[in-house]
């Protein structure tokens, strides 16, 4: 056979290899969103494909969530095989005097529990029911047992990494609205008697801008949408600044669908705004661009305004209270989380000479959706 034979597909224990690989592939997103009734159905196959066993159970530590294969009559004895999970961690054979049955012919005889464990926690079990608990059996159900924790894990992990995001989207929440919140109220409320109209206008833009802020749902969004909650930001400042303030925006178009951190943005042009202009006389620039490179968006905040003492910038990265850099530390870690350490903001800036923030987000990022 030439060099296009079967040699090129492996020796059998290779295949063999890949089809379990790629079996557990199947399994690994459904329980990739944690153990409940749903994810144990869409993946019970693939574990029982996995074992070869007549049948396989999934339970949580309540009672039976799936069942797949043979003998389903054996499924209501699931919640009761809770009481021989092994709290060391281990395997519990269940012998066939545990196992009450009235067909003859069943191919059930004995049951394997492995409990299913989430930071040293049972969680539920995987249950396999055979003819036989062969010691080859226990042992493969106790490394598919392992493989399916560390699923849990995982999906654990993730939880826990939304929960934190969540909480740190709620901290900058509560950082940015009372400031922001007391000087658009005041500039709304000068203009009620002398332009009316203006006040409305103001007010409904205050609205939209709040709403969106203060929205309940999502990590994520559209850089074009987080571009138009900074507009109505600027437009409300610009109402308190008058001509002091002064705003330019280029933005590629290409670059407007790129997924980024909900509130990612509008806490460093509120910094430019309170730390950069406020302050000056004259007031000054705000330069927002978003430009396409190649796999990635750049976006650069700057303003020519009073400039930072560069180590009062890089404690507030750190997260340091002490600075009043609204956010700085906070955005700069969940973009890290999300996209990994070399997606920190790069901040240019020294004492009168303005300040720069640069933000790379890459255009496309597995799991990263608005």
């Amino acid at each position: 056979m030439g060099l296009l034979g079967r040699s090129h597909l492996g020796t059998e224990a290779d295949r063999a290899t890949f089809r379990t690989l790629h079996t557990a592939s199947l399994a690994s997103p459904a329980l990739r969103g944690g153990l409940d009734r749903a994810s144990a159905e869409r993946s019970i196959r693939h574990l029982r494909s996995l074992l070869g066993a007549p049948a396989v159970a999934l339970t949580d530590t309540a009672g039976l969530l799936a069942w797949d294969g043979k003998a389903l009559h054996h499924a209501e004895q699931a919640a009761g095989l809770l009481d021989h999970v092994d709290e060391s961690g281990g395997p519990s054979v269940v012998h066939r005097r545990q196992l009450p049955c009235d067909d003859p012919g069943c191919v059930v005889r004995e049951a394997i529990v492995c409990p299913l464990l989430v930071e040293d926690h049972t969680v539920g079990t995987l249950q396999v029911f055979s003819s036989r608990a062969s010691a080859g059996l226990v042992r493969a159900t106790t490394e598919v047992a392992a493989w399916v924790s560390g699923q849990l894990e995982l999906a654990e992990l993730d939880a826990s990494r939304t929960r934190l995001m969540e909480a740190e989207v709620r901290a900058l929440r509560a950082q940015i609205s009372p400031h922001f919140i007391y000087n658009s109220l005041n500039a709304i409320a000068s203009f009620v008697r002398t332009d009316p109209e203006r006040a409305r206008e103001l007010l409904l833009e205050f609205a939209d801008f709040t709403r969106y802020s203060f929205r309940q749902h999502g990590q994520f969004t559209t850089l074009a949408e987080e571009l138009n909650s900074i507009e109505r930001y600027l437009l409300l400042e610009k109402a308190r600044f008058g001509e002091r303030l002064q705003v330019v925006l280029r933005v590629a178009p290409e670059v407007l669908p790129v997924t980024v951190p909900f509130l990612c943005l509008q806490p460093l042009v509120e910094n430019a705004v309170r730390h950069g202009l406020e302050g000056e006389a004259e007031g000054g620039t705000i330069t927002i661009v978003a430009e396409d490179h190649d796999h990635e968006c750049l976006i650069t905040i700057e303003d020519d305004g009073a400039g930072e003492d560069p180590e009062r910038v890089r404690r507030a990265l750190a997260g340091d209270p002490v600075t009043d850099s609204v956010g700085l530390g906070n955005v700069d870690e969940r973009l890290r989380a999300v996209f990994g350490d070399d997606h920190g903001l790069v901040v240019e800036t020294a004492p009168g000479a303005g300040t720069r923030v640069i933000v790379r987000v890459p255009k496309f990022a597995p799991g990263v959706h608005p």
